[in-house]
């Protein structure tokens, strides 16, 4: 993975597979600053592995996508307002200039700090991916019994949260149970997560839908601002995080793979899948993968946000 940027102003303090996170130079060390800025790369990660090459303008086309989400679910989308954790202010005091430097403009976000919960919000409204494979064997999907007879790709009765817990640096977060979750943070603000998650997934899907796709599923993080409201952070419904579909590949598809063409990194874990036994070093992606790839993640952006 290649080493973080040098912005004049901010101080790198963390690196995940795909952002890395800044926080302004003058902030004492030992203290949470009021403001950070998340910016996203062109790295591309699929079962815990970061991949090279990356896809071409991913971290614009994702921080586009996630700036405009945010936007329609302040109110844009005619629900009612949903607390994110964005400064809406990005210019430096009296000056016309924008606090994101110039070496990240269009791929970076000016945030306030959180109290993050442990907790990754995952919604499904479609059975596929893991859940698909724990039906299969059991009849649920973490731990919730479904109807018997549904096949992959399926519509699920009502949409379903199925958190997991954020695990330490370095290790795997691990699907939980919604009792599991009240264990962690409480059953109000378990609650809470849970109800925010799925107001959140089905007025997205209502957004997709409308635009001839479908949001299969997503994931969500959240944390607390100052004066504790439950505040949505990190990405948000982006092809990263969620998986869509193309509603009128869905109606017609004879079989799961046409059913569900993808507008996410689907493409790298099928390849990645069929050419990795998860051992060793990760192969390279091919050319033809990688521009696949930033394709869909780039029409994904068009058909949502026109």
């Amino acid at each position: 993975m290649t080493s973080p940027l040098a912005l004049p102003g901010w101080r790198h303090v963390y690196s995940g597979k795909v952002r890395d996170l800044y926080v302004p130079s003058d902030s004492p060390a030992d203290e949470r600053a009021n403001r950070m800025l998340v910016v996203a790369s062109d790295r591309v990660s699929a079962f815990d592995v970061v991949l090279e090459p990356g896809i071409p303008d991913k971290g614009v086309l994702l921080t586009t996508l996630s700036l405009w989400w945010f936007d329609s679910l302040a109110g844009a989308d005619g629900g009612r307002s949903i607390p994110n954790h964005l400064v809406s202010d990005h210019t430096l005091g009296d000056e016309d200039r924008s606090a994101i430097p110039a070496e990240v403009t269009g791929r970076a976000m000016l945030v306030r700090s959180l109290d993050m919960q442990p907790i990754e919000c995952v919604v499904r409204g479609y059975l596929t991916g893991s859940g698909w494979a724990e039906y299969t064997e059991r009849g649920t999907v973490c731990g919730i019994r479904l109807p018997s007879g549904l096949a992959n790709g399926d519509r699920l009765p009502a949409p379903i949260f199925t958190p997991a817990y954020k695990a330490p640096l370095g290790e795997h977060d691990e699907n939980i149970s919604f009792e599991q979750t009240i264990q962690i943070v409480g059953e109000p603000t378990a609650e809470e997560l849970r109800d925010l998650s799925l107001e959140i997934y089905e007025r997205a899907a209502r957004t997709a839908e409308a635009r001839g796709l479908i949001l299969a599923d997503t994931k969500f993080e959240f944390g607390r601002d100052e004066t504790g409201v439950l505040t949505l952070a990190d990405e948000v419904l982006t092809s990263d995080s969620s998986r869509y579909w193309d509603a009128a590949g869905y109606e017609t598809g004879t079989t799961p793979a046409e059913r569900m063409a993808s507008f996410d990194k689907q493409i790298v874990r099928d390849w990645l899948a069929a050419n990795w036994d998860k051992t060793g070093v990760a192969p390279q992606l091919p050319a033809e993968i990688v521009e696949r790839t930033a394709d869909r993640y780039r029409e994904l952006l068009e058909r949502l946000s026109g």
